[in-house]
This record gives structure tokens, sequence and C-alpha cells, in this order.
């Protein structure tokens, strides 16, 4: 079997190229077309064992009198390899594909739908949705993304769930203090914070405030501070390529309203990243959008975790059963929260124990690329097997009755399994 990923990004994305791998060791031939030659995740795509093509196949925004190019270089590609299958994973690119493939390509394309935030706007729903072409079907990576796609009237035949995997094996538990090190913190201060991309405000998209609501974050960690001088706040990340100008807005931000309490750490590789998330304790995330970015990093590393009640975080931040969550867009409900979790942290810990249980099996990458091997085969031959879909709730429920049986005569401070 001969699959094209096609991606939009030569920096990111590496969840794509770690799936790419496990498809690799069952046997797929494995192509990806990425938009450069260099590159912070183009070494994980070599790794993966992937044949690379260096191609820009994403939707020209800044330039759409060049969408004719882009197609046709797609359109060339394709022709070349002659896959089984189409494989993209991002909206622009799949807008491109289909475009350019229709009347060109008769097999499969398949869209793996890495986040929700183009369901969330009727245009970009829309485009989506009637582009299609009748052979063009769709992974959800999270159940609200499954969902919507439902509710839009898409046939349930055209639709799969299967979750990103391999986004989070290297996250370590024991703490290091590398990032604390780095920036000056001491071992009885409590640091609160995230790791994340900070985006600009879309404003065509109507935000007031980054993707990743960064802002609220720093609202809220300016209310705990104030009243508990133990707290640190951390921000670890960079902006996109030209929006170095929000990290400084930011920046200066936290400055006046929290001075030296809020802490940048700015960009991290991944391996640093990895041992960096056992130096929090407590992690919170509040995006606008999101899928289930952003929490199963910290809850691997079982950091107890708060977050948004927005997209696919609730599948993971279970409500008193793997975390906390709380409303999107309110920095007054946030702090009160982590006011909460630290004032609770035995109990919080054991509760991001479940939730390391839980991402462990969802995320495990050697699961989901058999899912998506599994789908490739469906769409090939439709007397092959559908995977079974995996329910976070369901599993939580199942481990967490079966760890209640378990210490019923213990403590109620003991921890679950892990």
């Amino acid at each position: 079997m001969r699959v094209l990923h096609v991606v939009k990004t030569a920096d990111g994305a590496w969840w794509a190229a770690n799936q790419a791998a496990e498809l690799v060791r069952r046997g797929v031939e494995v192509h990806v077309a990425i938009p450069a030659a260099g590159g912070r995740a183009l070494p994980y795509w070599v790794r993966a064992g992937a044949h690379i093509h260096v191609a820009d196949l994403d939707f020209p925004t800044r330039a759409p009198w060049k969408l004719p190019s882009v197609c046709r270089a797609a359109r060339q590609l394709v022709a070349a390899l002659q896959p089984d299958v189409v494989h993209s994973h991002f909206f622009g690119t799949t807008m491109v594909l289909r475009r350019a493939l229709r009347g060109h390509f008769a097999g499969p394309t398949v869209f793996q739908v890495a986040g929700p935030l183009h369901l969330e706007h009727g245009i970009y729903r829309a485009w989506d949705i009637r582009s299609a072409r009748t052979n063009d079907c769709w992974i959800a990576s999270s159940r609200c993304i499954l969902t919507r796609y439902l509710d839009a009237g898409v046939s349930p035949e055209r639709l799969f769930l299967s979750y990103h995997g391999g986004s989070s094996s290297e996250v370590g538990r024991e703490r290091t203090n590398f990032l604390r090190s780095k920036l000056g913190i001491g071992d009885r201060e409590f640091v609160v914070g995230n790791i994340n991309f900070m985006y600009p405000p879309k404003r065509f998209l109507g935000q007031a405030v980054g993707l990743k609501c960064h802002e609220d974050v720093i609202d809220a960690l300016s209310i705990v501070t104030r009243n508990r001088p133990d707290v640190v706040g951390v921000l670890v990340g960079e902006p996109p390529r030209g929006a170095a100008w929000y990290e400084r807005k930011l920046r200066a931000r936290a400055l006046s309203k929290a001075g030296d309490r809020v802490r940048f750490a700015g960009y991290l590789p991944p391996a640093e990243i990895a041992s960096a998330w056992a130096d929090f304790d407590v992690a919170v995330h509040v995006p606008l959008s999101e899928n289930c970015g952003g929490v199963l990093e910290p809850l691997i590393a079982g950091i107890p975790t708060i977050a948004g009640r927005v997209g696919g975080l609730p599948e993971l931040v279970i409500e008193g059963v793997t975390g906390k969550t709380v409303p999107t867009r309110n920095p007054v409900a946030l702090a009160r929260a982590i006011n909460e979790v630290l004032s609770d942290l035995p109990r919080y810990r054991e509760l991001a124990q479940d939730g390391r249980r839980l991402v462990r099996t969802m995320f495990d990458v050697s699961r989901t690329a058999g899912e998506i091997h599994a789908i490739y085969g469906h769409l090939l031959n439709p007397a092959c097997p559908r995977p079974a879909e995996f329910a976070s709730a369901e599993f939580v429920a199942r481990f967490t009755e079966r760890n209640s049986s378990l210490n019923c005569d213990r403590p109620a401070t003991c921890t679950t399994l892990s």
C-alpha cells in the first residue's frame, strides 16, 4: 500500500510523522509532501522512513493567484507517485488537493482533521463539506470534531474517529528542575502555566485575543500571585514567524499586571519541553478553540491540569475525574480554579494519574496507527471492517470502577493505578 501524506509545515506536526513511522512498520510505503527541505520536523519524517518530497501544497491565502500552480504541482506529484490513498493533515492542503485532483485521481482522499477551528465558522465549514468529492472522507481526531460533522449532515459512512498518536511518548515524569533553574524559580515555589505556541488574534475570525488565550492566563495568574507570593506563572513557547510583536505585547501585559511573577521561557526544543513539564505544579489551558492539544503532555507527566470547556479538551480533562474544567474567556473563574487545585494538590495529583492512564492508551501511537491502517484498508476494500471508536469516558469509567473496588478498604488518599 502506498500513501501520500501532505502537511503544510516543516516545523511542526510531529504527530503526523510519528504516525507515519508506525505505518511504515506495518508495511505501508509512506511518502510525504512537505513545504521545505529544512525545518524542525524534517528529522522526524526522515526517522519515520518516509520518502520526502519538497512541495508546498498549502492553500496560498496571501497569494491566491498562485493557486493554479500549486494545484498543478499537486497533480504532478500524485501522477508521479500513483498512491493508493492521499492523506491530508490540514484544512488548506485539503482544499488544494480536492481542487487539484478532481477528475485526476480516483482513489480515496482522507482529511485527518487536526482541530475544530474551521468547523466553528460557517463559511469554512461549508467550504470543507461542499468541496468534498464522493471518494473523500474525514478522520476526526476527537469526538468533538466527529460530532460537528455529523451535526452538519455528513454521512457517518464517510466519517472515522482516530486520535493523534505519539504526541507525548517522550514526556518525562521526574522533576529535573531544568525549567526552574532556567527561570530562577525556587524548589518551594509553585509553578503554574502552560507550554503553547503564541498565536496572535485572527481579526478576520473576530478574535480579540490570541487563539490560546494567553491574555486570560496572564490575567488569572496576576490575580493568583497577588495573594500568593509562593506562586510563579510560567509561559513557554514562541509566536509564529512574523508575529514577534505579539510576544512582546504579552510580555508587556504580564509585566504591568504581575511584575516578575509571570515569566516567559521562549522557544524550547522538543527534548527540553519533554522534561520541562514535570517542573510544573499546575498546568492551565483555556484556548478559544482546541482539539486535544495542550493538556495530554501535562497529564502524561502526572501534572494536575485545568482545561477550558472547549473542543476535545473535556474528552481528556474530565471534571472531577482526570482534572478540572472551567469556562473559557473568564480569568476570574480560572484564578479561582488555580487556587482550588493548589489548595488540594494531593487529590488533583491523583486525578492526574488517572488522566495519565487515559491518555497513554488514548494517544498510544501503535494503537492509533492501527486504526489509520484499518481505515485505509476499509476505504480500499469496504469488505474490510471499520476500526472500533475509542470512547474516553467509557474507558475512564471502567478503570476508575476497578480502582474503587481494589481500594475500597484503603484510605481515600491512596493513589489510583497508573
